[in-house]
């Protein structure tokens, strides 16, 4: 199992493809995959059928997957597209840092 460099909850930005620049919180990772769900971002059309009387069907825009490879994360502190560090800090724990202002999220 490989591992991605981007994780659940983080803001990141898509730098190729048709949604380029577009930028979306990560709803869902998927690192066998290699993929990311991004909220708002790559929408595609899904036809429900309907379940039951009360639910209606029809055509449902809903976020597809995005290829990992494709997205850069969005640093909290300056705002910047990076790339990810890792490093290991004293007490042991292991954390990602920016490569642009050297802060740890």
């Amino acid at each position: 199992m490989s591992k991605l460099h981007i994780k659940k909850g983080d803001l990141v930005e898509v730098i190729s493809g048709v949604s380029k620049g577009s930028r979306g919180k990560v709803m869902e990772a998927s690192p066998a995959d290699q993929q990311v769900i991004i909220e708002g971002v790559h929408l595609v059309s899904k036809h429900v059928k309907p379940r039951n009387a009360q639910q209606a069907g029809g055509i449902v825009k809903a976020p597809g997957p995005v290829r990992a490879c494709k997205v850069m994360l969005v640093c909290p502190k300056c705002s910047k597209t990076t790339r990810v560090g890792r490093r290991v800090l004293a007490d042991g724990t292991k954390t990602r840092y920016c490569k642009h202002c050297n802060e740890n999220f």
